[in-house]
Order: C-alpha cells, then sequence, then structure tokens
C-alpha cells in the first residue's frame, strides 16, 4: 500500500428518508474533503436507515431496497465522487431480483468500484446474508469491507487480511443495545435530548459498557492480530429506538486509535495510514506463523446440541 488520508464519517440519519441522508453524506464529504482526504466512508445502511428495517414487511423493505450499481442513490454517489475528486463508500439496502441485501456499496469519479453484502444479516428475516468476501484496489491500496457483526468474528477478518486487504472498511450501526452484559443496555434518548445542557452525562454513556467501553473490548483486536487497518464508521444520536454513540475511528495494525470523533454530533475525523506500519506489526507475523494442518477444527460442522445461526443478543420487533 501506499500512504494514503481516510476519512471515517459519523451522522444522524432519519429513518426511510433517503434524499436527507444523501444530504448529510454529501456535507460531511465537503468537511472531509476540506481536511485533506482522500476517501471518505460512512456507516451501515446509512442511505435508507438501518434498525427500523426490523419492523417493516417483506413488500416494505422491497419498496424501500435499489438496485446496486444502477439504482438512484448509487448514482447520486458516484455524482458526488466526481464532484468532490474522492471516492466514497457507503451502506444501503439492496434489492437484486426478488432478494435483498444489507450492502456496503464503493464508489470513485470513475465510478462504481464494488459491494460487499453483509455476511451475517439479521435486521429482518427477509434480508439474506452475504457469500463472498470483498477485497480490491482503489487508490493505489489493497482494502476490504466487512459490515459490522461480519468483523465480530475472527475468522472474516483473517480471511480478508489473507486474501491481501491491508485496510478494511468496518462500517457499524452498533451500541447501546440490550445485553446480557454487565453495564450494557440501552442508553435513555433523554440523555442526548438533553446533550447541550449537560453532555458530560451523555459522554459517560457513550465512552462507558453501553457505548466504547464494549468496542474496545474487542475491535482493535482484530486490527491488530491481522496487522491492518481498520475505518471504523457508526451513527451518532437517534437510530430508530435507540441511541448509537458515533466514535468514528480510524486504527492502525497495531490496535491503536490513529483518529476518532468524540463530537456529540455529526462530524467526520482523518487519519493518514501509513505503509510502513503493516510490515512492522504483530499481526503482520502472525498471518506467518499459521499452521493450516492443525485448522481442521474451524470448519467441522457444529456439534448436534449446537443452534447454528447469527444472534443479535437483543430481541427484535419483526416486521409482518
Amino acid at each position: 500500500m501506499k500512504d494514503i488520508r481516510i476519512a471515517a464519517a459519523q451522522f444522524e440519519p432519519q429513518d426511510n428518508d433517503v434524499q436527507y441522508n444523501l444530504g448529510r453524506i454529501e456535507a460531511l464529504t465537503q468537511q472531509a474533503v476540506d481536511q485533506g482526504t482522500e476517501i471518505v466512508s460512512f456507516h451501515e445502511c446509512c442511505i435508507q436507515g438501518y434498525t427500523f428495517l426490523m419492523t417493516l414487511s417483506r413488500n416494505e423493505l422491497l419498496d424501500l431496497a435499489e438496485p446496486v450499481p444502477d439504482g438512484p442513490s448509487v448514482k447520486r454517489l458516484i455524482e458526488m465522487s466526481g464532484d468532490f475528486g474522492v471516492p466514497i463508500a457507503a451502506g444501503l439496502v439492496e434489492r437484486d431480483g426478488d432478494r435483498m441485501f444489507n450492502t456496503y456499496a464503493v464508489v470513485s469519479p470513475d465510478g462504481f468500484v464494488t459491494k460487499h453484502r453483509k455476511l451475517h444479516a439479521f435486521i429482518s428475516d427477509h434480508i439474506d446474508s452475504g457469500d463472498t468476501f470483498t477485497t480490491f484496489e482503489l487508490c493505489g491500496c489493497p482494502f476490504g469491507i466487512l459490515i459490522c457483526y461480519d468483523n465480530n468474528l475472527p475468522e472474516n477478518v483473517r480471511i480478508t487480511a489473507m486474501m491481501g486487504a491491508e485496510i478494511i472498511f468496518m462500517p457499524h450501526v452498533t451500541c447501546g443495545m440490550e445485553s446480557t452484559m454487565p453495564g450494557r443496555g440501552k442508553i435513555d434518548k433523554a440523555l442526548w435530548d438533553n446533550r447541550d445542557r449537560d453532555p458530560v452525562a451523555l459522554r459517560q454513556e457513550f465512552l462507558g459498557p453501553k457505548g466504547r467501553g464494549w468496542l474496545m473490548r474487542w475491535l482493535p483486536t482484530r486490527v491488530y492480530e491481522n496487522g491492518v487497518y481498520g475505518i471504523y464508521t457508526n451513527p451518532i444520536g437517534v437510530d430508530h429506538d435507540t441511541i448509537k454513540n458515533g466514535n468514528a475511528m480510524i486504527m492502525d495494525p497495531f490496535g491503536e486509535i490513529l483518529v476518532e470523533s468524540s463530537a456529540l454530533e455529526d462530524d467526520v475525523v482523518v487519519g493518514l495510514c501509513t505503509a510502513d506500519k503493516i510490515d512492522m506489526s504483530s499481526g503482520h507475523r502472525y498471518l506467518r506463523a499459521r499452521r493450516p494442518e492443525l485448522y481442521q477444527k474451524l470448519v467441522d460442522p457444529l456439534p448436534d446440541d449446537w443452534e447454528a445461526g447469527t444472534n443479535p443478543g437483543w430481541k427484535k420487533d419483526d416486521g409482518a
């Protein structure tokens, strides 16, 4: 890879308001370009909204889903990319015939680059999981994409790194969810509504186990153990019946945070990813220390008494 400046954005999306959300993408791309970025990335399903999808019927989902790359939103992203002169990466619900996917699209001033379909979709039973890992070249660098839950499984990040990715887009909609873990749970909307008068109380929730504290248990480990850069994006503010904490950040191959947003509002941070850290990282060495002949258990079927499937750990409000 070459040295490259990348932006990670956060914003408060409006459910099923594509034009509003595209407007925020445009404004934040402008901010990122003003800070010298060469690529801008946004969160999972940021174009249509995310958590509210669990309340929609199949027909309602089909109505809001769009083809990729030939749908109107991706075409608009390509126009923006041309206007600003930088690639843009953003998430949406994709429609492919009668099937739907949680998809992350990457475009450049030259047009559509690639897409990744979430491997572990769970927000709606009507949305299928993808079955392909995604790596690609952009701006002289090898990239990969893993969406939210995809990053929870170490195998997914490891395989993406072994396929050559040195920078991985990690778009999320996470934190502030019900959980059996100590200290976790939803964030009180009253704290968000009162953030101007009492930002400390909200920030304590955002930084604690309901938000960043939980994320720091595992996400930096994914980049450290594989010697890659991680570009983490997440919404800020109201997302259906939850409050999200933002904390858009860029992590280096040592698991250190290069840049991170602490803003309690829409924001974008830009970090310089340098090539020298890849070869120096522990994860780069770990990839070469693997002993595949010992790993058959990783691909064995699950035990008979285990139930297979992607479980978010909280109850969904399923659509009809």
